[in-house]
């Protein structure tokens, strides 16, 4: 389905679950993902909440076109959906770049989030953090959204599923091509992060009950930067994944699904 925002833009989103439900939750996808990421979680919630997934503008099959945007406006256009879709609360969890924008959202929007759960988080960046992000943006300008997988499946999957993959690497890889071939896209959503400040200071504004979850094995995210969230937000708990890289979607959607609904319980 497509909603328009308020720069008339296309965003596609999709509506899973019990749609008669008063309990609704929005997942937030990460940077190359897209509305199936989360399918191998969605069998844990589908009977008792209604589902909202949507892709940003510049991702899957909203539009590619137009100027970049930061994650406050990432986050409007999340709410425009939502009053859209007449929903004035709901739990919101994002991963990764999604989570991100699930920061901003419960900031700006405190009376629209009703819980927040943050997958594979941060809210500052290390030297080394850094120096990743500009490794992925060269790969993009130099061979597109190909050259990016190849340098980024091993920070944002785990040694473990590389030993045993849910879906094969091959196949993965291929699915992703589809949804990621505009290289100026890919370049607007990687300029949100290389320019959002230390947001930490801003997390202490968030008083909904709030859930950190982070793979032990994350080597993209140290589990200091999730730490540093879990710090900054007043109450949040904070759970850790064994053997599990950054891509918990994925890589542990039963385990993240278990957690998530022990919280929401």
């Amino acid at each position: 389905m497509i909603f328009k925002n308020k720069q008339s833009q296309n965003i596609f989103y999709e509506i899973k679950g019990n749609e008669h439900s008063k309990k609704c939750i929005i997942f937030l996808n990460g940077l190359s993902q897209a509305t199936p990421a989360w399918a191998f979680m969605l069998p844990y919630f589908v009977k008792e909440y209604k589902i909202v997934l949507i892709d940003f503008i510049f991702q899957g099959q909203s539009d590619k076109d137009g100027a970049f945007k930061n994650f406050d406006e990432h986050a409007e256009d999340v709410i425009s959906l939502m009053q859209f879709l007449q929903l004035p609360k709901a739990v919101v969890c994002g991963i990764s770049y999604g989570s991100l924008v699930a920061q901003n959202l419960s900031v700006n929007y405190p009376l629209a989030v009703e819980k927040l759960i943050l997958l594979s988080t941060f809210a500052h960046k290390s030297e080394y953090f850094k120096a990743i992000e500009l490794s992925w943006q060269r790969a993009v300008e130099m061979g597109g959204y190909n050259m990016l997988l190849d340098v980024m499946l091993p920070y944002v999957l785990g040694e473990n599923y590389f030993e045993n993959p849910i879906i094969p690497i091959s196949i993965l890889k291929a699915s992703r091509q589809e949804i990621n071939e505009s290289s100026e896209a890919l370049l607007k959503l990687m300029r949100a992060t290389s320019e959002r400040k230390d947001y930490r200071d801003e997390l202490h504004k968030i008083n909904c009950p709030a859930l950190i979850v982070h793979g032990v094995l994350d080597k993209l995210i140290p589990l200091e930067l999730a730490k540093a969230v879990n710090e900054n937000i007043k109450g949040s708990q904070f759970k850790l994944i064994q053997n599990a890289g950054h891509t918990l979607n994925l890589e542990a959607a039963k385990e993240t699904a278990e957690i998530i609904i022990n919280f929401l319980n």
